[in-house]
């Protein structure tokens, strides 16, 4: 085991919340990592999956990559699980960058 894995292993897991103020704020718990972003769509790797938020002027206000914890600023017009214990996990995620 690496020391990566063995101080990973020791984390207790970040719950994962979603907090959604008049579609022009958005706080979310539990990020693993940022995997893309661009002003009409952020793919957030999650504790419980991939998220997928979309929207129009968005942008990163905060984010603590210790905590994982992000804040995100716009119009949020969409917010999308991607499961990705199904085969169409995939598709999915390849038709987000298309």
């Amino acid at each position: 085991m690496s020391f990566r894995e063995d101080s990973m292993a020791q984390r207790p897991q970040p719950p994962h919340e979603v907090i959604l103020k008049g579609r022009k704020s958005l706080d979310i718990t539990g990020v693993k990592e940022v995997e893309s972003f661009d002003n009409e769509e952020f793919l957030l790797e999650t504790s419980l999956g991939f998220l997928s938020v979309r929207g129009h002027n968005l942008h990163i206000k905060n984010l603590d990559v210790h905590e994982g914890i992000i804040s995100i600023e716009g119009k949020v017009d969409d917010l999308v699980y991607v499961d990705q214990t199904t085969g169409k996990s995939k598709g999915f995620i390849g038709k987000l960058f298309k």
